[in-house]
C-alpha cells in the first residue's frame, strides 16, 4: 500500500500519517515528483499543481481514493476520475475561518474605504472620504457551504440581513434570514448590496454571473469573489464596473491567475484585488494532515468518510442524512 503526498508535509507530519497507517509506505512526492509518482499511489493526499496523466492514472487501475487537500477539486476531477470507481475527499470546510475571515477584511476595508486612506497616508493627505456601511446591508452568499455558513455567521453580529442560495438548501441557521435553492439566484442578485460568491467551479457555475446576472445585481452593488475567478466574466464585471452599474468589486481570486499587469482591474479605484490568499494559515498543513489522518482511520475501519464527493461530479460534498462533513465534526476530535 502507497501513500502519496503531494502537499507541504513536514518530517513530523510524514510520522503521524506512518502512524496512522504502518503497514503503508509513505512517499513524499511534492510538485516535482507527482507527475509520475501518482502511477504508484494506492491513496493520494494533497493537490497537484503541475500537469497530470490523470486519464493515464485511472487506465492504469491502482489508484483508490484520493484526498484533497484543497476545497476547490477542478484540479483533479476530470472526466475521467468523475466516471471511475476512484473515491474522493476534500478539503471542504478546512480552511473555511481563514477564507471567511479574509472576506470580511475585504468588505469592509472596501466599505470603510481604506485603501483610498492608505494611498492618502502615502501622500500624507489628511482628508476626509466617503465611506459605506455594512451594518444593516443586505448580504447575498451565493454558495452556502463551509466557506459561506462560517462567513454568515461572522456577519450576523454586523445586523446584516443574510440571504443565501445553495443547490443543497438545508439546516438553515436563525441568522440567516432566508436560504433558497440555488434557481433563486437571480432574485439574490436582485436584493442584496454585497454579493458573495463562495461557490465551487465546475462546468454549472464556470461563467455563471456573466454581463446577464451582472445586470440583475442591485445597482451600486459590491460583487465579492473568494472563491475561483472563472466563476466571473471578466470582460463582462469590467464592463459593469466602467459604467456604473456595479459599485465595486473585491476578489481574492481572478481568471485569468494572475491577472494580467494590462488588465484594467487592476487600476480601478474601486476594485481590491489579493493573490488568492483567503486560505493562508499558519496551521494548514496542521489540519490537512489531521484531516488525512482521520480518514485513513476511517478507510481502515471502513467507516464513512469526512467529505466524501457522493456526486464527484459536483466538485463538493452534500450537506444531508449520512453525510459527515469537516466542520461538523472537527472540534470533537483531539
Amino acid at each position: 500500500m502507497n501513500i502519496v503526498l503531494c502537499y507541504p508535509a513536514s518530517p513530523q507530519h510524514i510520522r503521524q500519517i506512518q502512524a496512522t497507517m504502518p503497514e503503508a509506505t509513505v512517499i513524499d512526492a511534492g510538485q516535482e515528483r507527482i507527475a509520475q509518482a501518482l502511477f504508484e499511489a494506492d491513496i493520494f493526499c494533497g493537490h497537484a499543481k503541475v500537469p497530470v496523466d490523470w486519464d493515464g492514472v485511472v487506465r492504469q487501475g491502482r489508484l483508490r481514493w484520493i484526498q484533497s487537500s484543497a476545497a476547490g477539486m477542478d484540479h483533479c476531477l476530470v472526466p475521467s476520475v468523475i466516471e471511475s470507481d476512484v473515491v474522493v475527499t476534500s478539503a471542504s470546510g478546512l480552511l473555511a475561518d481563514q477564507v471567511a475571515e479574509h472576506t470580511v477584511a475585504l468588505i469592509t476595508a472596501w466599505c470603510r474605504s481604506l485603501p483610498d486612506f492608505f494611498r492618502a497616508q502615502q501622500r500624507k493627505d489628511f482628508t476626509r472620504l466617503p465611506t459605506r456601511d455594512l451594518h444593516r446591508s443586505t448580504v447575498g452568499i451565493v454558495g452556502f457551504g463551509g466557506v459561506g455558513r462560517r462567513l454568515a455567521r461572522l456577519l450576523s453580529p454586523f445586523r446584516t440581513r443574510i440571504i443565501a442560495t445553495d443547490m443543497f438548501p438545508l439546516d438553515k441557521p436563525d441568522y440567516v434570514q432566508d436560504l433558497w435553492p440555488a434557481e433563486c439566484l437571480d432574485r439574490l442578485l436582485a436584493e442584496s448590496d454585497i454579493v458573495v460568491l463562495a461557490l465551487p467551479l465546475n462546468s454549472k457555475t464556470k461563467g455563471i454571473l456573466d454581463s446577464r446576472a451582472l445586470a440583475g445585481m442591485k445597482r451600486d452593488s459590491l460583487l465579492v469573489n473568494v472563491a475561483r475567478g472563472p466563476l466571473v466574466v471578466t470582460a463582462d464585471l469590467i464592463a459593469a464596473l466602467r459604467n456604473g452599474h456595479l459599485a465595486g468589486a473585491v476578489m481574492d481570486v481572478t481568471d485569468p491567475e494572475p491577472l494580467p499587469p494590462d488588465n484594467p482591474l487592476w487600476d480601478m479605484p474601486n476594485v481590491i484585488i489579493t493573490p488568492h490568499v483567503g486560505g493562508q494559515s499558519k496551521t494548514r498543513q496542521d489540519d490537512v494532515t489531521r484531516l488525512f489522518c482521520e480518514n485513513l482511520r476511517r478507510w481502515r475501519e471502513g467507516l464513512p468518510l469526512i467529505n466524501y464527493l457522493s456526486d464527484k461530479s459536483l466538485g463538493f460534498p452534500i450537506r444531508g442524512p449520512g453525510s459527515v462533513l469537516w466542520t461538523d465534526v472537527v472540534e470533537t476530535l483531539s
